[in-house]
Protein backbone atom coordinates (compact mmCIF):
# COMPACT_ATOMS: atom_id res chain seq x y z
CA UNK A 1 0.00 0.00 0.00
CA UNK A 2 0.99 3.37 -0.05
CA UNK A 3 2.01 4.99 3.32
CA UNK A 4 3.10 1.77 5.62
CA UNK A 5 6.99 2.04 4.07
CA UNK A 6 8.90 3.79 6.91
CA UNK A 7 7.26 2.80 10.02
CA UNK A 8 7.06 -1.08 9.10
CA UNK A 9 10.63 -1.43 9.24
CA UNK A 10 10.50 0.07 12.85
CA UNK A 11 7.53 -1.30 14.12
CA UNK A 12 8.43 -5.03 13.10
CA UNK A 13 11.98 -4.65 14.59
CA UNK A 14 10.23 -4.20 17.78
CA UNK A 15 8.28 -7.65 17.50
CA UNK A 16 10.43 -11.31 18.31
CA UNK A 17 10.22 -13.53 15.59
CA UNK A 18 7.68 -15.97 16.02
CA UNK A 19 5.14 -18.26 13.89
CA UNK A 20 1.80 -18.63 15.59
CA UNK A 21 0.17 -22.02 16.13
CA UNK A 22 -3.42 -22.30 14.33
CA UNK A 23 -4.22 -25.73 16.29
CA UNK A 24 -6.61 -25.03 19.00
CA UNK A 25 -9.17 -23.78 16.85
CA UNK A 26 -8.78 -26.23 13.64
CA UNK A 27 -12.41 -25.81 12.53
CA UNK A 28 -12.36 -21.79 12.43
CA UNK A 29 -8.77 -21.57 10.89
CA UNK A 30 -8.57 -24.34 8.34
CA UNK A 31 -6.99 -21.88 5.79
CA UNK A 32 -5.14 -19.94 8.44
CA UNK A 33 -2.88 -23.43 9.51
CA UNK A 34 -2.62 -24.80 5.86
CA UNK A 35 1.62 -25.35 4.76
CA UNK A 36 0.53 -24.63 1.45
CA UNK A 37 1.18 -20.45 0.68
CA UNK A 38 -0.27 -19.10 -2.68
CA UNK A 39 1.91 -16.89 -3.75
CA UNK A 40 -0.88 -14.96 -6.09
CA UNK A 41 -2.12 -11.87 -4.61
CA UNK A 42 -1.47 -8.65 -5.12
CA UNK A 43 -2.30 -4.94 -3.57
CA UNK A 44 -2.71 -1.58 -5.31
CA UNK A 45 -3.76 1.83 -5.55
CA UNK A 46 -3.84 4.45 -8.02
CA UNK A 47 -0.22 4.93 -7.60
CA UNK A 48 -0.02 1.69 -8.52
CA UNK A 49 1.13 1.33 -13.07
CA UNK A 50 -1.44 -1.42 -14.57
CA UNK A 51 -0.59 -1.89 -18.08
CA UNK A 52 -2.76 -5.13 -18.70
CA UNK A 53 -4.17 -7.55 -16.07
CA UNK A 54 -4.46 -10.86 -18.45
CA UNK A 55 -0.79 -10.56 -18.40
CA UNK A 56 -0.30 -10.28 -14.19
CA UNK A 57 -3.05 -13.60 -14.19
CA UNK A 58 -1.31 -15.68 -17.47
CA UNK A 59 1.84 -14.94 -16.69
CA UNK A 60 2.74 -13.77 -13.46
CA UNK A 61 -0.19 -16.85 -12.04
CA UNK A 62 -1.79 -13.90 -10.12
CA UNK A 63 -5.65 -14.78 -9.15
CA UNK A 64 -6.44 -11.83 -6.98
CA UNK A 65 -5.97 -8.13 -6.71
CA UNK A 66 -7.16 -6.21 -3.46
CA UNK A 67 -7.36 -2.40 -4.77
CA UNK A 68 -7.83 0.33 -2.43
CA UNK A 69 -11.08 2.20 -2.25
CA UNK A 70 -10.88 5.18 -0.25
CA UNK A 71 -9.04 6.95 2.74
CA UNK A 72 -10.13 8.54 5.69
CA UNK A 73 -13.81 10.04 5.07
CA UNK A 74 -13.36 11.82 2.08
CA UNK A 75 -10.51 10.44 -0.06
CA UNK A 76 -12.01 8.25 -3.19
CA UNK A 77 -9.23 6.04 -5.28
CA UNK A 78 -9.82 7.39 -8.59
CA UNK A 79 -8.49 4.16 -10.35
CA UNK A 80 -10.37 2.05 -8.23
CA UNK A 81 -14.21 1.71 -10.62
CA UNK A 82 -11.72 1.27 -13.88
CA UNK A 83 -10.18 -1.40 -12.74
CA UNK A 84 -12.06 -3.53 -11.24
CA UNK A 85 -13.72 -3.69 -14.46
CA UNK A 86 -10.49 -4.65 -16.47
CA UNK A 87 -9.36 -6.94 -13.45
CA UNK A 88 -12.84 -8.73 -13.48
CA UNK A 89 -12.31 -9.24 -16.92
CA UNK A 90 -9.08 -10.89 -16.71
CA UNK A 91 -10.77 -13.31 -14.42
CA UNK A 92 -8.89 -12.23 -11.33
CA UNK A 93 -10.87 -12.01 -8.07
CA UNK A 94 -11.36 -8.86 -6.57
CA UNK A 95 -11.12 -6.92 -3.43
CA UNK A 96 -11.17 -3.48 -1.79
CA UNK A 97 -9.50 -1.68 0.92
CA UNK A 98 -9.82 1.08 3.04
CA UNK A 99 -7.00 3.47 4.81
CA UNK A 100 -8.30 4.10 8.34
CA UNK A 101 -7.46 7.92 9.69
CA UNK A 102 -8.27 9.79 12.44
CA UNK A 103 -9.86 12.62 11.05
CA UNK A 104 -13.50 11.50 10.42
CA UNK A 105 -15.67 8.85 12.50
CA UNK A 106 -15.51 4.93 11.96
CA UNK A 107 -18.62 4.85 10.96
CA UNK A 108 -18.36 7.52 8.38
CA UNK A 109 -15.63 6.38 7.09
CA UNK A 110 -17.24 2.83 6.63
CA UNK A 111 -19.77 4.61 4.51
CA UNK A 112 -18.00 6.11 2.43
CA UNK A 113 -16.03 2.88 1.64
CA UNK A 114 -18.76 0.99 1.13
CA UNK A 115 -20.32 3.96 -1.11
CA UNK A 116 -16.62 3.73 -3.01
CA UNK A 117 -16.07 0.01 -3.16
CA UNK A 118 -19.59 -1.09 -3.60
CA UNK A 119 -18.59 -4.80 -2.88
CA UNK A 120 -20.57 -7.45 -4.25
CA UNK A 121 -21.32 -11.04 -2.77
CA UNK A 122 -17.32 -12.20 -3.85
CA UNK A 123 -15.95 -9.23 -3.14
CA UNK A 124 -12.84 -9.06 -0.41
CA UNK A 125 -13.43 -6.82 1.78
CA UNK A 126 -10.47 -4.98 4.34
CA UNK A 127 -9.66 -2.40 6.70
CA UNK A 128 -6.08 -1.03 6.92
CA UNK A 129 -5.25 -0.47 10.10
CA UNK A 130 -1.86 1.43 10.57
CA UNK A 131 0.23 3.85 11.53
CA UNK A 132 -0.12 6.94 9.35
CA UNK A 133 3.92 8.21 9.01
CA UNK A 134 2.74 10.83 6.43
CA UNK A 135 0.57 12.32 8.65
CA UNK A 136 0.89 10.65 12.75
CA UNK A 137 -2.02 13.23 14.08
CA UNK A 138 -4.42 11.30 11.54
CA UNK A 139 -3.55 7.83 12.63
CA UNK A 140 -7.03 5.91 13.09
CA UNK A 141 -7.40 4.86 16.37
CA UNK A 142 -8.71 1.62 18.05
CA UNK A 143 -12.23 2.77 18.89
CA UNK A 144 -12.80 3.84 15.33
CA UNK A 145 -11.53 0.68 13.42
CA UNK A 146 -13.81 -1.05 15.73
CA UNK A 147 -16.81 0.94 14.35
CA UNK A 148 -16.12 1.12 10.90
CA UNK A 149 -15.91 -3.38 11.42
CA UNK A 150 -19.29 -2.99 13.01
CA UNK A 151 -21.13 -0.39 10.21
CA UNK A 152 -19.52 -3.05 7.29
CA UNK A 153 -20.78 -5.73 9.49
CA UNK A 154 -24.16 -4.23 9.59
CA UNK A 155 -24.70 -3.45 6.08
CA UNK A 156 -23.07 -6.37 4.34
CA UNK A 157 -23.21 -9.04 7.09
CA UNK A 158 -19.65 -10.11 6.67
CA UNK A 159 -16.49 -8.62 8.15
CA UNK A 160 -13.40 -6.64 6.58
CA UNK A 161 -10.26 -8.27 6.89
CA UNK A 162 -7.99 -6.36 8.66
CA UNK A 163 -4.56 -5.73 7.69
CA UNK A 164 -2.00 -4.51 10.25
CA UNK A 165 1.30 -5.67 11.70
CA UNK A 166 1.96 -7.82 15.03
CA UNK A 167 3.46 -4.57 16.21
CA UNK A 168 0.68 -2.00 16.17
CA UNK A 169 -1.97 -4.57 16.61
CA UNK A 170 -0.74 -4.86 20.26
CA UNK A 171 -0.23 -1.63 20.76
CA UNK A 172 3.77 -1.16 20.13
CA UNK A 173 4.53 2.28 19.87
CA UNK A 174 5.62 3.60 16.23
CA UNK A 175 6.81 7.19 15.92
CA UNK A 176 6.78 9.88 18.33
CA UNK A 177 5.45 7.42 20.52
CA UNK A 178 2.38 6.58 18.94
CA UNK A 179 0.79 3.24 19.60
CA UNK A 180 -2.93 2.04 19.16
CA UNK A 181 -3.48 2.28 23.02
CA UNK A 182 -3.47 -0.84 24.53
CA UNK A 183 -4.13 -2.98 21.66
CA UNK A 184 -6.48 -5.55 20.12
CA UNK A 185 -7.59 -7.67 22.33
CA UNK A 186 -8.93 -11.24 22.01
CA UNK A 187 -12.43 -9.59 22.66
CA UNK A 188 -12.38 -7.02 19.96
CA UNK A 189 -14.38 -7.06 17.26
CA UNK A 190 -11.25 -6.40 15.34
CA UNK A 191 -9.95 -9.98 16.31
CA UNK A 192 -13.21 -11.73 14.84
CA UNK A 193 -12.01 -10.42 11.28
CA UNK A 194 -10.01 -12.54 9.40
CA UNK A 195 -5.90 -11.24 9.44
CA UNK A 196 -4.03 -9.61 6.87
CA UNK A 197 -1.05 -9.55 8.69
CA UNK A 198 2.11 -7.51 7.28
CA UNK A 199 5.50 -8.90 7.92
CA UNK A 200 8.69 -8.20 5.55
CA UNK A 201 10.67 -11.06 7.71
CA UNK A 202 11.15 -14.20 6.75
CA UNK A 203 9.42 -15.96 9.02
CA UNK A 204 5.81 -13.58 10.35
CA UNK A 205 4.64 -12.90 13.44
CA UNK A 206 0.87 -13.37 14.64
CA UNK A 207 -0.59 -10.49 16.70
CA UNK A 208 -2.11 -11.85 20.14
CA UNK A 209 -5.52 -11.01 19.16
CA UNK A 210 -5.21 -13.95 16.54
CA UNK A 211 -3.11 -16.70 18.22
CA UNK A 212 -4.79 -19.63 17.45
CA UNK A 213 -6.25 -18.39 13.99
CA UNK A 214 -3.11 -17.31 12.32
CA UNK A 215 -3.37 -15.17 9.14
CA UNK A 216 -5.00 -15.62 5.84
CA UNK A 217 -2.86 -13.67 3.68
CA UNK A 218 0.65 -12.44 4.60
CA UNK A 219 1.99 -9.25 2.87
CA UNK A 220 5.79 -10.64 2.70
CA UNK A 221 7.14 -7.76 0.36
CA UNK A 222 6.15 -4.70 -0.74
CA UNK A 223 6.56 -2.27 -3.35
CA UNK A 224 9.89 -0.70 -2.82
CA UNK A 225 14.00 -1.10 -3.04
CA UNK A 226 13.45 -1.84 0.94
CA UNK A 227 10.13 -3.77 1.15
CA UNK A 228 11.49 -6.94 2.43
CA UNK A 229 14.17 -9.10 2.41
CA UNK A 230 13.63 -11.15 -0.60
CA UNK A 231 14.51 -8.75 -3.85
CA UNK A 232 13.38 -7.33 -6.66
CA UNK A 233 12.33 -10.45 -8.25
CA UNK A 234 9.27 -11.11 -5.92
CA UNK A 235 7.93 -7.99 -6.69
CA UNK A 236 7.78 -9.06 -10.57
CA UNK A 237 4.66 -8.95 -12.09
CA UNK A 238 4.01 -9.01 -15.38
CA UNK A 239 1.66 -6.10 -16.77
CA UNK A 240 2.01 -4.50 -13.35
CA UNK A 241 4.89 -1.68 -11.83
CA UNK A 242 5.56 -1.82 -8.04
CA UNK A 243 2.76 -3.65 -6.14
CA UNK A 244 2.73 -5.64 -2.67
CA UNK A 245 2.57 -9.16 -2.90
CA UNK A 246 1.16 -11.55 -0.33
CA UNK A 247 0.10 -15.17 0.37
CA UNK A 248 -2.31 -16.92 1.08
CA UNK A 249 -2.19 -19.85 3.08
CA UNK A 250 -3.93 -22.48 1.11
CA UNK A 251 -4.25 -23.77 -2.39
CA UNK A 252 -6.26 -22.21 -5.49
CA UNK A 253 -9.26 -23.93 -4.58
CA UNK A 254 -9.08 -22.61 -0.90
CA UNK A 255 -8.22 -19.15 -2.27
CA UNK A 256 -11.32 -18.99 -4.32
CA UNK A 257 -13.67 -20.64 -1.58
CA UNK A 258 -12.40 -18.19 1.13
CA UNK A 259 -12.88 -15.48 -1.44
CA UNK A 260 -16.24 -15.73 -2.43
CA UNK A 261 -17.77 -17.24 0.40
CA UNK A 262 -15.83 -17.57 3.47
CA UNK A 263 -14.23 -14.33 4.24
CA UNK A 264 -15.83 -12.28 7.45
CA UNK A 265 -17.46 -15.38 8.38
CA UNK A 266 -15.33 -17.27 9.59
CA UNK A 267 -14.87 -15.96 13.13
CA UNK A 268 -18.39 -15.58 15.03
CA UNK A 269 -19.03 -13.61 18.23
Amino acid sequence: MVTRRVVLAGLLSLAATSVASAASQPRKAAAAKSNIKLDAVIDISHMTTVSDFNLARKRSNILGVIHKASEGGDFRDPAYAKRRIQAEEAGLLWGAYHFGTHQHSGVDQALMFLATARPGPATLMALDLEFNDGNPANTMQLKQAEDFVQTVLAATGRRPLIYTSSAWADGKPAGGGRCLGHGVTERSILAQCPLWLADYRSSPETPKAWQGKGWHFWQYAGDTEDGGPRGKRVRSVSGVERCDRNLFRGDAAALSRFWKKEAGRLFSS
